[in-house]
């Protein structure tokens, strides 16, 4: 490496940000960027370790090691030549990741892990600022022509991938602009919109196609793309939310996290937050605020900790977030052996900006108002059992602890049960896994219709980022096998046997 007794010298250090008091006021990103001497010494940190389990921590297998020995040595156009060896979008694994190849870090062991994620954010922005990033453009066309529906991560990977092989690719989406999740769901202060338009302008620039205000199955003929395109990848995620059926369900004030989420986006955006309402479930066909309320988000995952930040930012009386289970431990326990991703407890941004968090809590009933609004939440503590293995196994109510609380703002943020069945799945007769999703294995990610695919979470279930782009890349070599026979594509498991 680089330096090999960096990691001794220095220790890990996160970029400042503004300040939380700043930060409310607007919908911008706040991580400010590394000087160029705190990057130098982060980069610094990785250890010419004999194993890197980092590789195989990260979902995209991306080679850490080398970019990180790049960076230190300054040598930008190689840190970004091997960072999109792996990644096609590494601008946004860098901001929204939870970077499970820090979990993975063997520096962690005994001290911090390496600022992976953060480095991955600084190689990709210096790229574009040097102009390295240019579009990736196939010497030669195929003939074949792939339709994906969906541009979340998980179909633009698989885009970007089928394109380079070759493939004339035309991407559907049934929103306004592409980027799925990353654009409708995660929010401005976490990732700024021009990210994913610079990104989608390069994929433009090296020939895909997109489609948007485009729901096949709705407005787009599914037979059409059947006798039109040689393949469809299906990337239409997990859309489903999952549910709380307690008494006053129906209530105003209680919403899925995603209703609320997508309408703010698409005011920072500039455009109308009730646009397509009559026909999108996930957008609530009144506008909602949080302003002066009592706000609380059941659901302790990122996208509650998303709709925590939004709440603040919105002017919120106060903020509140409920978690089924137990207050998780702060470090490593016996039943969460390193390399393996510890399910620890997790301070975000937006919990900073202030958040009242409550662990081993259940809703029992949203209480209304003489109006029929939201007034209070009925509440019990848990009390869980926990297995030898330390997790939690089963609960049972604190007796005498249940109470109210104050809440005119309920959101829902509990995960996603499955892709939207009713539409293009059912009429195209895919068949289901035990769990809802689109049934297709990573032998071949191919469903049980003939030249159709799918990838991502619409195939997975609910999952990463990261991993969509995984999904997505792993799935375009399996369609490009099946259109030309043998595949230029890279293969993951190959590469990362060469690096080991």
């Amino acid at each position: 490496m680089g330096k090999p007794t960096g990691f001794t010298e220095f220790t890990r250090e996160l970029p400042a940000k503004r300040s939380v008091e700043e930060r409310l006021k607007d919908y911008k990103e706040f991580v400010l960027p590394y000087t160029e001497q705190k990057l130098n010494q982060q980069a610094a940190r990785c250890m010419n370790c004999g194993v890197p389990f980092c590789h195989s921590g990260c979902p995209l297998g991306n080679v850490i090691p080398e970019f990180n020995d790049a960076v230190y040595d300054g040598n930008w156009e190689e840190a970004y030549s091997i960072l999109t060896s792996t990644n096609n979008f590494p601008e946004f694994t860098g901001r929204i990741c939870p970077a499970p190849c820090e979990s993975a870090c063997v520096l962690g062991i005994n001290q911090p892990a390496i600022t992976i994620e953060e480095i991955e954010k600084h190689i990709i922005e210096i790229a574009f600022d040097k102009g390295f990033v240019k579009p990736r453009k196939p010497n030669v066309r195929t003939g074949k022509k792939v339709a994906v529906v969906g541009s979340g991560p998980a179909g633009l990977a698989a885009a970007a991938q089928l394109n380079y092989a070759g493939h004339s690719v035309t991407v559907f989406e049934r929103d306004d602009a592409p980027g799925g999740l990353l654009r409708y769901g995660i929010p401005d202060f976490k990732l700024e919109k021009w990210v994913i338009d610079r990104r989608i302008a390069i994929m433009e620039e090296e020939g895909i196609i997109f489609k948007c205000n485009s729901n096949v199955g709705v407005n787009v003929s599914i037979n059409d793309l059947l006798r039109e395109f040689n393949a469809i990848v299906l990337a239409g995620g997990s859309t489903v939310p999952r549910d709380l059926k307690v008494p006053g369900r129906e209530l105003n004030g209680v919403y899925y996290a995603m209703q609320f989420l997508k309408q703010q986006n698409k005011r920072v955006a500039g455009k109308d937050p009730l646009a397509n309402a009559a026909i999108e479930s996930n957008i609530y066909k009144e506008e909602l605020s949080a302003k002066g309320k009592h706000v609380v988000v059941i659901g302790g995952g990122d996208t509650g900790s998303d709709c925590v930040g939004t709440s603040n930012r919105h002017g919120a009386k106060s903020v509140t977030q409920f978690e089924l289970l137990p207050k998780p431990p702060a470090t490593r326990t016996d039943y969460m052996p390193w390399p393996n991703y510890p399910m620890l407890l997790k301070t975000t941004s937006s919990h900073e900006e202030g958040c009242d968090r409550k662990w081993a809590v259940a809703t029992k009933e949203f209480l209304a108002d003489e109006k029929g609004n939201l007034k209070a939440l009925k509440i019990v503590d848990l009390e869980w059992k926990i297995t030898e293995d330390g997790k939690p196994a089963n609960f049972v109510e604190v007796p005498g602890s249940e109470r109210e609380l104050p809440c005119e703002l309920a959101l829902l943020a509990m995960g996603f049960l499955h892709p939207q069945h009713e539409g293009l799945l059912n009429e195209l007769n895919v068949e289901f896994d035990e769990r809802g999703n689109v049934k297709a294995t990573e032998k071949d990610y191919k469903t049980n219709i003939s030249k159709i695919f799918t990838a991502g979470d619409m195939r997975r279930g609910q999952s990463l980022v990261v991993w969509a782009i995984s999904e997505g890349r792993e799935c375009a070599r399996k369609v490009d096998e099946f259109l030309v026979e043998t595949s230029v594509l890279e293969r993951k498991d190959a590469r990362l046997l060469l690096h080991h």
